[in-house]
């Protein structure tokens, strides 16, 4: 390359550095997040709608749905919604939500240990009832001889977990043909879990049965924690669980099309899954229960499971229920709710590789404390158990650029009979040792532990809003100056430098755009993914410099080539 090509292409390369970073400034923002509804949301002096009569939201099929017939459907409270009613606040250490008294809904959950963005003061709205996102967390009984929801009367608007107190208990009456009710939603200190039941006293002189329902409602807005980006993204979606099927997906466009048929099991629970969060009901795993899936008046997804009903004689009691997890994508706290919940951190197809190396990635942050260092010493270890299998492909490599000269003469002296130079070329790499897939196939074999290492801190949680040093503040988004992007294409091109040349022209032009091509994708990768490829190629590098130098001063390699 000529003086003067390269005094152009410097500042072309700095002008287009420069306009990246000012668009993602500009453009790379995400959207407001909607603020927490007050206590009494309704505006001063405004009318609030009465409920509907006979709107029954939480109707369930009567009978086994087949694939591919939307059953019953579902409406919602045309009438009215949670934002024109007065609205239960519950405040503990880790959870602010809001509760509709017209049934008994969180129709808003707020995660005040995770910020909405690294820099904002505001929590992260998982659940939310506003014009930007319709996710709620919705809860019912059926009770013989009552149409429509259950309007409850709390015994106040705002509760708070204080500081001498670990549990929390908010209790909703209400009382129905006889029979008097108490909703009792209970917190814990430190825990994204919520226990809902129903406490029933049948004060009748008739038997009622009585159903506990638990929906997930969500419309098809784009996933909040996901952010601008790049490349292959988190799930979206509902999923479910069952002794049979473990961990199975929904996708939303499948319970449009009514292609998710209505499943009886024992245990179980159901959930609605995004980057990082995850909502889900958990049955008592005692139980037989419905889980079904449809969409309501609104169109949202709902997924959703029926218990089994219960029959309350006159004057008997009964308490009907199930546990609700609003909140990270943590494995220790989702195991204590529900068998196999820890599944929705959803390390793919190689999960049984990415499940060892998050331990891995665990053990050693508990260790030094920060997640940037924890992943430059997981890729170190990973590299050095990997180490052999390297080895033997840079060996075989620098074979092959040692021997390059020699290879090239005999496709010049053969090239017009293919048949005697593929004989040649055997006899050739024969004398010298020379495997020629000796570089693919140890690459191969490693390519599923770096598949699964990507997929583990795509998924991680503890990730999101976790520095490393200097200006790197969040592991989980990309680089905001696109300087780890810019080191990865360096070292991929120093590496190139160290591989032999490919005889093919065409595809020798190839690989040098490589560096640039992946330098490109990689700018919007989160911070952590290119870490671990910056920090995989640096090791590489040496590795493979060394073997190099070592091959090429060994005399015994190449000995008796001929030289044109």
């Amino acid at each position: 390359m000529d003086v003067k090509r390269l005094l152009l292409l410097i500042p072309l390369a700095v002008l287009a550095y420069l306009i990246v970073v000012q668009w993602n400034q500009d453009y790379g923002q995400v959207a407001p997040e909607p603020a927490a509804p007050s206590i009494t949301a309704g505006a001063p002096g405004e009318e609030t709608a009465a409920p509907a009569e006979g709107g029954d939201d939480l109707a369930v099929p009567t009978t086994p749905r087949a694939e591919g017939d939307m059953g019953q459907e579902m409406p919602g409270e045309p009438a009215t919604t949670s934002r024109s009613r007065d609205l239960v606040a519950v405040i503990t250490d880790v959870l602010d939500v809001r509760i509709d008294p017209q049934g008994g809904d969180i129709v808003y959950a707020a995660l005040p240990q995770h910020r909405f963005t690294l820099n904002s003061d505001r929590p992260y709205v998982l659940l939310s009832d506003s014009e930007s996102r319709s996710y709620v967390a919705r809860s019912g009984l059926q009770l013989d001889g009552h149409a429509g929801r259950i309007s409850f009367t709390p015994e106040s608007t705002e509760y708070r977990l204080t500081e001498n107190d670990n549990r929390l208990e908010v209790d909703l009456a209400a009382e129905v043909n006889g029979v008097d009710l108490i909703k009792r939603f209970t917190f814990e200190r430190g825990s994204y879990a919520v226990d809902v039941n129903y406490y029933l006293a049948n004060r009748s002189e008739e038997p009622v049965n009585a159903r506990f329902i638990g929906q997930l409602a969500r419309d098809n807005s784009p996933d909040p924690s996901s952010g601008p980006a790049l490349g292959m993204r988190s799930y979206l979606g509902a999923a479910y669980s069952s002794p049979d099927d473990r961990y199975q997906k929904v996708d939303f466009e499948d319970i449009q099309a009514g292609k998710f048929p209505n499943r009886d099991v024992e245990g179980g629970w159901v959930a609605i899954i995004q980057h990082y969060f995850v909502s889900a009901w958990a049955p008592p795993q005692n139980q037989q229960n419905l889980y079904y899936a449809a969409t309501d008046s609104q169109s949202r997804n709902v997924a959703a499971f029926a218990g089994p009903i219960s029959s309350v004689a006159p004057d008997g009691e009964a308490r009907l229920g199930a546990t609700l997890y609003m909140g990270p994508k943590v494995q220790d706290y989702m195991e204590t709710v529900a068998p196999n919940l820890r599944l929705t951190v959803d390390f793919g197809w190689l999960w049984f590789i990415a499940n060892p190396l998050f331990w891995l990635l665990d053990q050693i942050h508990d260790l030094i404390g920060n997640w940037g260092w924890s992943i430059v010493l997981l890729t170190v270890l990973v590299k050095l158990a990997m180490w052999p299998l390297s080895a033997k492909a840079y060996k075989s490599m620098a074979r092959m650029r040692k021997l390059g000269p020699e290879m090239q003469r005999l496709k010049e002296q053969y090239g017009d009979d293919r048949q005697k130079m593929s004989q040649e070329m055997m006899k050739f790499y024969q004398k010298e040792k020379i495997n020629p897939l000796g570089g693919c196939l140890p690459i191969l074999v490693q390519m599923p532990v770096f598949i699964a290492l990507y997929w583990m801190l795509l998924e991680s949680v503890e990730l999101r809003h976790a520095p490393f040093m200097f200006w790197i503040q969040d592991l989980s988004v990309k680089d905001p100056f696109f300087i780890l992007p810019i080191l990865m294409g360096a070292s991929m091109f120093v590496q190139q430098l160290l591989n032999p040349t490919p005889p093919d022209p065409m595809q020798a032009k190839i690989m040098k755009m490589l560096p640039v091509v992946f330098t490109f994708f990689f700018l919007w990768f989160p911070a952590g993914l290119v870490i671990y490829w910056v920090v995989n190629n640096v090791i590489s590098i040496a590795q493979q410099y060394v073997i190099t130098r070592k091959i090429e001063s060994d005399p015994s390699v190449g000995k008796g080539m001929k030289t044109k």
